[in-house]
């Protein structure tokens, strides 16, 4: 794989995101990873896209069960955020200690978190390094209304 242009990189640092925890449960083990490339895809019918890296753990646990919740995260879950990214699910439960709860496709919903969508895999697709899974939304909650989102910040947000 060659590499990127440093101005392309720079460049594409500044694109806003928000910090999302991407949920999903296989064959009874429940894992989730940090996020920020989460975008909506469609208002009729509800998709969302969620890209994720081809060599993080819950990447083939999406691909298999074919489901996965966002949980959308506000200023005040910065610390789950970083609970949910800086460990592999292939060497621990993420899950330990942490209350959820499920909804139409038994996708782990935080319970701490602003907001969340319910997704089953519409459709998925290669995106270089990472996997592009477009979602319709199921179920979805809002549990604090009037919050702001968590905005990602790469060269602060793991300090």
């Amino acid at each position: 794989m060659s590499s990127v242009k440093e101005e392309i990189s720079r460049a594409q640092a500044l694109i806003t995101h928000g910090v999302y925890v991407i949920s999903t449960v296989h064959e009874g083990r429940a894992n989730a990873l940090t996020a920020a490339w989460v975008s909506r895809a469609s208002f009729v019918p509800p998709l969302v896209t969620v890209s994720v890296g081809k060599t993080r753990f819950s990447h083939d646990m999406i691909r298999k069960a074919g489901i996965f919740a966002i949980n959308i995260l506000g200023p005040e879950d910065i610390d789950m955020g970083k609970h949910f990214g800086l460990k592999t699910g292939r060497k621990t439960d993420k899950f330990a200690g942490i209350e959820y709860v499920t909804k139409a496709t038994g996708a782990p919903v935080l319970v701490k978190c602003d907001a969340w969508l319910d997704c089953r895999v519409a459709s998925i697709h290669d995106a270089g390094d990472h996997t592009l899974f477009v979602g319709e939304v199921l179920d979805a909650g809002v549990r604090r209304e009037g919050s702001r989102p968590l905005v990602y910040e790469r060269g602060s947000f793991f300090k």
